[in-house]
């Protein structure tokens, strides 16, 4: 879930997606810090930049001294990560996700995952409204990310019960669009759905399970969802996704510190992910995720060698052993919430060159 990488820097990203030819799409930039959330702040956890220029983000309720109580926390940082504003959201728990503003109502929708409901959030006030509800309950639901389609519909994923929740433009009660077995997992992080989004023509809504490693596409015909299917395996700790102009594939790697890159123009064989196009675009101090321990550092050989190649010793010192394709013993030893009550600093970093 978006207990996901320190390194948030996917969202930001959009700003130069639209104007990339494919080509240029796969040119690693530099990956540089754009903000530093206040002390004493719980972890970023959702993330989307308004029509403003804006970077609006949510946190989620565990700091370095462990959980935290009381209402959710909503930052506004300007283009050059500055911070503008800071608003407690009313009427929520502190276990704030995904969210984003609505492509024709630009109402900002944010999903309380301790309360298992999506809340319309006033971000200059921080007051807010209930915009959906599930019918499972809080203590069984794991709701993650949202995205919209072409008509305003509101698309939810639950991590816990391999659920895509569907609403309309106005919210109210969601039914389950899509419940199928290919979005749970058993694995470590135990989230299944995760990331979601679909493609320009709307035919198709890519699903990140993080716990399996993979992203699943759901075909969609007029409206309707089709069979799921596996896309793409391996990708380590498959999180958040964005689909940019091009229809490229973007996703976070959140026990890997990856970037990678997929052409969903073109079916990739269901195996490694680095066996289609992808980059590796921060691999850094900081950035890495889970930082609770060493051993927690790395996910595979070749991203072992990467990270010691980019960021020295310090930052990835111990090697774990690959149990199977895209799983990592020593990072999944460990769940993401006891890790993320360790981290002392928080911070968000972005990609802003990408050539």
């Amino acid at each position: 879930m978006r207990i996901r990488s320190i390194a948030i820097a996917l969202a930001c990203a959009g700003f130069l997606m639209s104007v990339l030819t494919p080509a240029q799409a796969w040119v690693r930039g530099d990956v540089d810090l754009f903000a530093v959330l206040p002390l004493g702040s719980t972890g970023p956890e959702g993330l989307v930049v308004g029509k403003d220029g804006n970077v609006y983000v949510t946190t989620f309720g565990f700091n370095s001294a462990g959980p935290v109580t009381g209402a959710g926390q909503l930052y506004v940082f300007d283009h050059n990560g500055k911070l503008i504003r800071h608003v407690s959201v009313a009427g929520s728990t502190s276990h704030l996700l995904g969210m984003g503003f609505h492509p024709t109502s630009n109402a900002l929708l944010v999903i309380d995952f301790g309360a298992a409901k999506v809340l319309k959030v006033d971000p200059n006030s921080g007051a807010s409204s209930v915009f959906m509800t599930v019918t499972t309950p809080p203590g069984n639901t794991g709701l993650n990310a949202l995205t919209f389609d072409s008509s305003g519909n509101v698309y939810v994923s639950d991590s816990f019960n391999g659920i895509i929740w569907k609403t309309g433009p106005s919210g109210g009660v969601a039914t389950a669009w899509v419940t199928d077995p290919l979005l749970t997992t058993v694995g470590t992080p135990p989230f299944g759905a995760n990331g979601l989004g679909f493609n320009k023509a709307g035919n198709a809504l890519f699903v990140a399970n993080t716990g399996n490693d993979t992203v699943v596409k759901i075909p969609v015909i007029a409206g309707n969802p089709g069979t799921p299917a596996v896309f793409v395996n391996s990708i380590n700790g498959a999180d958040g996704i964005i689909l940019d102009s091009k229809d490229n594939l973007w996703v976070v790697a959140n026990q890997a510190d990856e970037i990678v890159v997929l052409d969903t123009t073109a079916r990739p064989s269901p195996s490694w992910a680095t066996s289609t196009a992808w980059i590796r675009m921060a691999c850094r101090e900081g950035c890495c995720f889970p930082r609770a321990s060493t051993s927690a550092r790395t996910a595979t050989s070749s991203t072992y060698r990467t990270c010691r190649s980019i960021c020295g010793s310090s930052a990835c010192p111990s090697r774990s052993t690959r149990n199977g394709p895209g799983r990592s013993s020593a990072i999944r030893s460990r769940g993401s919430r006891r890790a993320f009550r360790r981290l002392a600093k928080v911070t968000i970093t972005t990609t802003i060159s990408i050539s």
